[in-house]
């Protein structure tokens, strides 16, 4: 592994993020890349979206949000996607990501930071839990709430 950075997510990135593959049995805990991008559209002022770039190659996005006046607290500070692509999984690129997201976080004087996810053996919890997020409770559909004190 090359040494990694955090870039905004441009129209040069952008095409490559599209491009991700997954492992198999991933695309059912994941909705297409352009849901995620399209918050950067919808609120500006609050979303804030990466890639994980290693050299040249963008291996790696990331995005989240941060609105402390959103009425639902879970959302107030909130990772809301993490993409990494899949020949790329298991070296460190989504930790990279995570830990540079978390000291935006801690930047904007967040006292935590949220993730919203679907269960399953195929899921994210293994991912999240190994990072420092830990389960608080769930959405009413069943998703689960887990948090990262900051």
């Amino acid at each position: 592994m090359g040494e990694l950075s955090l870039v905004e997510l441009s129209a040069s990135t952008i095409v490559a993020v599209n491009k991700f593959s997954l492992k198999p049995g991933q695309e059912e805990f994941l909705s297409p890349v352009s849901y995620g991008i399209a918050a950067t559209v919808v609120n500006p002022q609050t979303s804030w979206q990466r890639v994980v770039v290693d050299g040249d190659e963008v291996v790696g996005f990331i995005s989240a949000n941060f609105d402390l006046d959103f009425p639902q607290e879970h959302f107030r500070s909130v990772l809301w996607r993490i993409n990494v692509d899949a020949d790329e999984q298991g070296r460190g690129v989504g930790t990279f990501a995570v830990q540079g997201l978390l000291a935006e976080a801690r930047e904007r004087g967040m006292d935590r930071v949220d993730v919203i996810y679907e269960a399953g053996s195929a899921g994210p919890a293994a991912f999240f839990e190994r990072v420092g997020f830990r389960p608080v409770g769930e959405t009413e559909y069943g998703e689960v709430i887990a948090e990262i004190s900051l």
